[in-house]
Formats: C-alpha cells, structure tokens, sequence
C-alpha cells in the first residue's frame, strides 16, 4: 500500500535556493522512498541531480574543498539531493560552500544515521538550513490515504505492530512479527554501534527492554544503572544516543510554580510501538495484554509529535506530576499559554488535579479518549 506522506509537502514548501533541507528520520523509515516520489512530483525534474553518498565517486567529489571541482559536479542543477549524506567526509563544509557560492542552488541531505549527519553538518550549515523530520506512518497519512473508517478499524493493530511503512503491504501477522523482528535485531542499533564504537549491543537493547517497561513513569539512571551493571554516566549516553538515533523521545517534567513538582528526571516514549513490542516479544491482541494503557499513551505522544512537526504546530512538550502522585501525562507551553492532556483507553473523562488548577488557573486540561481523539493527533 502506497501512503501519501506529509513530508513531500514540507520537502515543496521548504525547498529555496541557497538553503540546504537536512530530511531526518529512523532507519527504513521510508527516506529514499520520499525523495524519489518528490522527484516525480517536481516541476523541473530534468534539473534535479540525486546521488548516493555510499558511492565512491561521490564521496570523493563532495569529501574535498574544491570549488572547481564542486562546480563541475553542480553543472546545470538546479536541486541537488544527497541520500545517504551522513557517509561523505566533511559533507558540511562542502554544502556550505555548494550553498555559498552557487545561490540558486536548492539542496536536500538525507541519511540513515540521521544523527551523525547532524554531527557533521551543525556548525558549517548555521544560517543556512532547514530541517524536515520523516517518522513512521502517521494517522493523518493514514485518514487522508484510506479514510476514517480504515484508520479507526486498524487502530489496535497499529497499537500492536505500529507504523513503518513496510507493514502496510504486509498482511500476515507472522511476516509483520518477522519484519520487526528484523528490524530491531539488524538496524535498531546499527548506527550507534557503527558510529560510536560501542560494542556491547545487549547492553544497549536490555536497557530498551527495561524503558519498555517504564512507559509513562519516570525513569530513574541510578537504578537502571544498578540493574545493568552500568554506572549512571553510561547509562545517560547511551540514552542519548538512542534519542538521537530516534529510538526514544525524551520528554521532561514541567515546573513553574510548586516545589513539589517532579522535575529532574525524565519519562521515555517508542518512536514507534511495534519497536517496542518486538523488544519485549509480546504481539498479544489488545484484548489479552495488561499494557494497553502503556501503548495508548505512547501512541497518542508519538502521533501528537508527528501533527507538531507536520503541521508547524511549534510547542515545548512536558508531563507534570508532584511527588504526591498528582499528575498530567502531558503538557504543552505554546503561544504563552498551558494545555494539559490525560490519555484514557477508556471513554470516560477525567478533572485536573486541584494543584494544577490552583498552580495554574488559566491552563486548560482535556482528556483524550478514542471517542475524541482525531482532533488532537490529525
């Protein structure tokens, strides 16, 4: 199944000679795909060059400094797009001076190690760039591909096997169990154990099964640390590196007002649920798991995230909770105003902790349910 993906339209609107959009996103996550269906879609394509940075002729065109040699590789281009950007040597200085010095150049950097593209490309590209985020399927994508009712009807799959793109075109649940397995044991980690050196992939992948666990809770390094065998400072790198290999999202806790309020440690959320599910080998129905509450409100930050960036829906995102177990899953600071959400699997809504009321009384709270759901995540 073909899914019209959000992302070409922010690749159009963005798009602007002497810029470079960097496309970031997980592994298999449908980047190439996206780049080539832009291709089709643009007016112009006859004046767009796409290259490989895995090549060798190409990394040794775009590895060194030469403007001579970087005109002759622009030609009559108009849009120049770079797939697998993140293996070229010093690909940031070679963009600047592309951008530079050849101003009605339009380029498009994209890579499976998303993270160490941005490594690469941070300083040298300041001023210069704009970022597009491509995550698995979102439920817009789906409702405008398939409709309301479609979506509606896969909802508890998607809980279940989540959102890559290559599950819609699998229809058998052992293939779609297979493919995440594959995914989790051959490319989850692949970037970080590449590019940081790091040899211990078990370590890695019992952490993530201990974060699989802890959804919606606040996670503890000192403990995580003690039941790994890690020290703290291990811990916190390597959940770095998951975040930025976009594995993990971190979210923080929200203060303003109480000292009672829980702020220092994080809670941690799946870019997508069937990673999550893989991790800890459980494809259960929904009706025989005693986690659905864990993958709803995973699901429904996941999907909030992906209509923040899709949409330029710009906001800094939160939970609260005081250490009196008062709490709100989720809490956005957007336009000087506070907006709190409860996520229930379950039809029934919820009232705002008095604290948060008294803390902040010109902060709204709603409860999100599946009855009422589509509004906030489409």
């Amino acid at each position: 199944m073909i899914i019209n993906r959000l992302a070409k339209k922010l690749l159009a609107d963005k798009l602007q000679p002497g810029k470079v959009i960097l496309l970031y996103g997980p592994r298999r996550v449908g980047k190439t795909t996206l780049l080539n269906e832009f291709i089709q879609n643009h007016e112009a394509r006859e004046h767009i060059k796409i290259v490989n940075g895995e090549t060798t002729v190409v990394q040794a065109t775009l590895s060194v400094q030469n403007i001579e040699s970087l005109r002759r590789f622009v030609g009559d281009s108009k849009v120049i797009i770079i797939d697998e950007a993140q293996k070229i040597p010093q690909i940031g200085q070679s963009l600047k001076i592309i951008v530079d010095n050849f101003p009605d150049v339009s380029v498009i950097a994209s890579g499976s190690a998303s993270f160490s593209l941005a490594r690469q490309v941070g300083e040298p590209l300041t001023g210069r760039q704009k970022i597009v985020n491509l995550f698995p399927i979102s439920a817009a994508e789906i409702i405008e591909t398939k409709g309301l009712e479609y979506f509606q009807e896969s909802l508890e799959d998607l809980l279940v096997f989540g959102c890559y793109p290559e599950l819609f075109s699998i229809n058998d649940r052992t293939r779609q169990e297979e493919y995440l397995h594959e995914l989790v044991n051959s490319y989850l980690f692949k970037d970080i154990l590449e590019l940081e050196n790091i040899r211990n992939a078990k370590k890695i992948r019992d952490l993530l099964t201990l974060l699989a666990y802890q959804i919606g809770k606040e996670v503890s390094m000192s403990e995580i640390g003690t039941s790994l065998g890690m020290n703290k400072q291990t811990v916190a790198k390597y959940l770095d590196l998951l975040e930025k290999a976009f594995v993990i999202v971190n979210v923080r806790g929200f203060s303003r007002n109480l000292r009672k309020e829980v702020t220092k440690m994080s809670r941690y959320y799946f870019y997508d649920t069937g990673v999550r599910n893989a991790l800890i080998n459980n494809f259960n129905p929904l009706s025989v798991r005693d986690d659905v509450g864990l993958l709803w409100e995973n699901y429904l930050v996941m999907e909030r995230i992906k209509k923040q960036s899709y949409s330029g829906l710009y906001a800094n995102n939160y939970f609260w909770r005081t250490y009196d177990q008062k709490e709100i899953d989720w809490v956005e600071e957007r336009d000087g105003k506070l907006f709190g959400y409860e996520f229930k699997w379950g039809n029934k809504s919820g009232r705002p902790p008095s604290d948060w009321t008294t803390a902040y009384p010109g902060a709204s709270f709603e409860t999100i349910t599946r009855g009422n759901m589509i509004d906030f995540i489409v």
